[in-house]
């Protein structure tokens, strides 16, 4: 009885913090394989879609202050995280100016979950393989140049096969602000998109 007694008690704690535990590691994808990111351009000229580094994304805070982040970097494969880039904030919550700005460097990798999906036939990926494009969601730890931390997520829709629930574009806090609105991608507007792939 007393040998049951435990494991009945036991057996469900330990799965618990089995299933905890797991919720607070990266993924096992990211674990295994080093992944890039990047906040992308995208131009269409004469019907061919090119995508290269260097763009930018928005989301916006509650009172609708913006955020405006460019940047890339690597995460996943055993090693730490590289990579950051450049913010800019502008509304109520950007500071006693109503506008701030700098540089953040990426701290750490809280998870990034594969999502399916791949770009069309035509691509022109000036960053990687078009091949190792890959959908998914990274959540970033960040530290703002001005001190302050918080996390970027960053979230890849690919237009082949990715879920409608994926989101295409960036979300941020920083300290006590939550950038949670993220600004959609509007065809012809070279913004509020995203990319990752994986390293060879």
């Amino acid at each position: 009885m007393k040998r049951s007694f435990r494991f009945v008690i036991l057996f469900p704690l330990a799965l618990i913090v089995l299933l905890a535990s797991g919720n607070m590691t990266p993924g096992a994808a990211s674990a295994s394989s080093t992944f890039g990111w990047d906040i992308i351009h995208l131009s269409v000229v004469n019907g061919v879609t090119t995508i290269s580094a260097g763009g930018s994304a928005f989301a916006l805070a509650n009172d609708l202050t913006s955020i405006q982040i460019t940047g890339s970097g690597t995460f996943g494969g055993g090693v730490p995280p590289t990579g950051g880039g450049t913010w800019a904030a502008a509304g109520p919550s950007a500071g006693p100016l109503g506008t701030a700005s700098g540089t953040f460097t990426v701290t750490g990798l809280v998870r990034f979950d594969l999502a399916p999906g791949s770009l069309p036939p035509g691509v022109i990926d000036n960053i990687s393989n078009p091949a190792d494009a890959r959908g998914g969601l990274a959540v970033l730890r960040v530290k703002y140049s001005d001190g302050s931390e918080g996390t970027l997520t960053v979230s890849c829709h690919l237009p082949v096969g990715s879920p409608s629930g994926v989101f295409e574009g960036i979300t941020a806090t920083k300290a006590f602000v939550d950038f949670h609105d993220r600004v959609p991608p509007v065809p012809g507007v070279d913004a509020n998109r995203t990319n990752f792939h994986v390293v060879p």
